[in-house]
């Protein structure tokens, strides 16, 4: 899967928030060796956006 352009186009919610989790989930992914990356062609930040703009993970940024 190429990165979700269209679900990236209709958010409408906190662009650094969606960021940041995308960008997280990215480096979670690539330490766990997750073999989903190689289903995705080795792409990590495309499994990783896909993952949170669909809901398959939540996230949230803690106060600091």
């Amino acid at each position: 899967m190429i990165f979700p352009l269209e679900e990236l186009i209709e958010y409408d919610g906190n662009m650094y928030e969606i960021t940041s989790a995308s960008s997280r989930r990215s480096y979670q992914l690539s330490m766990l060796k997750d073999p989903e990356i190689e289903e995705n062609d080795g792409k990590v930040v495309s499994l990783a956006a896909r993952q949170v703009f669909t809901g398959e993970i939540e996230f949230r940024l803690e106060a600091q």
